[in-house]
């Protein structure tokens, strides 16, 4: 039930994307003016917890619009109902429900749609990853200097060292080409699915990441912090990769390169 309940919930999301994309709807800003939020977010995420809720009443969520919904289970649902927002603002198609399920503090289901592009990623834990249900690995690059990237950068960010930009300007200084699509949770997926061969960004929350980083370990990655710690995504920093080149990334982030 959890698994078809996950699967309902997202398409239901993906719906409402579907609705209002490339339409007329209410934006507003949240932490800053290009930290957006629709009409179409609140919907979707509406759409998605009435799902949930009508199978699992009792059951934990943490979604990016409404907050913590808390209670005792041991089972949370962590929800962002539109990854890529200011995309999704601009009629970019770059833009996914995200939903990913944790159980006693594991990380067991995660759904990643893009219902624009007619994208469906799926990870169960120990169960391997698949697009639209065929089955998906990472790549098999390794070599640093000839993978191509992909990164974010957060709305608001202290000049410090090894800040965003400063890391970033190291891979151009390096000839390494590196790209921002405004989607983690899909920047993810295209690791998981071999298209990137490394993620990394220094500023997200758990509805960014939850169900993206399982993409990436069930199709054969691997996920850290920049320290190189089993990922959590109750902590802001990550990178994932197809584990071929994961040391030479964390080198080159921490400026140890």
């Amino acid at each position: 039930m959890l698994k078809a309940t996950l699967l309902k919930a997202a398409h239901a999301g993906g719906q409402v994307i579907l609705d209002y994309f490339d339409g007329s709807f209410e934006i507003s800003s949240k932490s800053s003016v290009n930290d957006l939020v629709t009409a179409a977010d609140k919907a979707s995420e509406t759409a998605i917890i009435a799902v949930i809720r009508e199978t699992f009443p009792d059951h934990y969520i943490l979604s990016e619009e409404a907050g913590v919904l808390d209670t005792a289970s041991t089972t949370r649902w962590i929800i962002d109902p539109i990854d890529g927002t200011v995309n999704f603002a601009n009629g970019v198609p770059i833009c996914a429900v995200s939903i990913g399920v944790e159980v006693n503090g594991v990380m067991e289901l995660g759904v990643v749609y893009n219902p624009v592009m007619k994208e469906f990623f799926f990870a169960e834990k120990g169960q391997g990853a698949t697009l639209n249900d065929k089955p998906i690995h990472v790549s098999v690059k390794d070599d640093l200097n000839r993978s191509f990237l992909v990164t974010g950068f957060p709305y608001h960010w202290e000049d410090m060292p090894n800040d965003p930009m400063v890391v970033f300007g190291r891979f151009i200084k390096a000839g390494v080409p590196v790209r921002r699509l405004g989607s983690a949770a899909i920047d993810l997926c295209w690791v998981a699915c071999g298209r990137f061969d490394g993620f990394y960004e220094h500023s997200l929350n758990a509805w960014d990441s939850a169900a993206g980083y399982l993409m990436v370990q069930e199709a054969g990655g691997q996920v850290t912090d920049f320290e190189g710690h089993p990922y959590s995504p109750y902590q802001p920093k990550i990178l994932a990769t197809n584990g071929k080149i994961h040391q030479a990334l964390l080198k080159m982030i921490n400026g140890e390169e």
